[in-house]
């Protein structure tokens, strides 16, 4: 069977390191990407970068009223949408004992991380599914399935991540949409530097006491791989790690 390739692509935190890397590899696949981030000025500069195939959208996806008008924020040259990459996250205050760790910081995470997520989604899915054709790529972690001490917020929001992908699926089996979980191991990515809120000393320590890490480009080319798969062919999960971790 051939492939169909999917033509325009919603992808949130696009200005991120993940986001980065998943946007430049969409484009040169030759597909069109609305660019979604809340960090205007980066998400135009990656915009002007990567050219016409691209729509820069600020939007912070925590704020419920903004993503309840996405849809209405998307030009017509860039409809329908084929492929919701739900990547925007972050674990600022992350890494820290649950009795010691902010209520806001955990908060925010589990907001952006899991309800945000979960708000696109609903804010693009109807026309999906009435088109009855569309690729939902949650990106997860290996958080979602593993006990990582002190990273109690960021792992239950992606936890929920992992059961709401599940269970979406499940609503749509009897549908053509396919959904996709990434769950990436340690990543070269800015989240380190901005969980630590801009210290890159401890950014450096973090990454030093492991030997290897993914840079975003190795998830970013297992994305272009599920997307890439004849329309019957739905990649549930797939988990990305370093050689030297298990």
């Amino acid at each position: 069977m051939t492939v169909e390739k999917t033509r325009t692509v919603l992808l949130t935190g696009a200005a991120g390191g993940l986001g980065r890397a998943f946007a430049k590899g969409l484009v040169d696949s030759g597909r069109r990407v609305i660019l979604v981030d809340r960090d205007k000025e980066r998400l135009d500069a990656l915009a002007a970068e990567l050219g016409a195939t691209t729509y820069p959208i600020v939007l912070d996806i925590s704020d419920a009223a903004a993503v309840d008008a996405l849809p209405s924020k998307i030009p017509t040259e860039f409809q329908p949408i084929d492929v919701l990459f739900n990547n925007a996250g972050h674990d600022i205050g992350g890494r820290t004992a649950f009795a010691e760790g902010s209520p806001d910081d955990w908060t925010a995470i589990i907001e952006t991380n899991l309800i945000g997520l979960m708000r696109v989604t609903r804010a693009m899915l109807p026309a999906m599914v009435a088109r009855n054709q569309g690729h939902i790529l949650n990106i997860s972690s290996i958080n979602a399935v593993r006990i990582i001490p002190d990273m109690t917020a960021y792992s239950t929001s992606k936890a929920g991540v992992h059961m709401f992908t599940q269970t979406l699926r499940g609503e749509l089996a009897e549908t053509a949409l396919r959904v996709t979980e990434f769950q990436p191991g340690l990543a070269r990515t800015g989240i380190i530097v901005t969980r630590y809120r801009g210290d890159t000393e401890r950014e450096k320590a973090y990454f030093d006491q492991f030997k290897m890490a993914l840079d975003p480009e190795d998830v970013a080319r297992c994305a272009l791989f599920v997307l890439d798969q004849p329309p019957h062919v739905q990649i549930a999960e797939m988990m990305m790690l370093p050689v030297n971790r298990f």
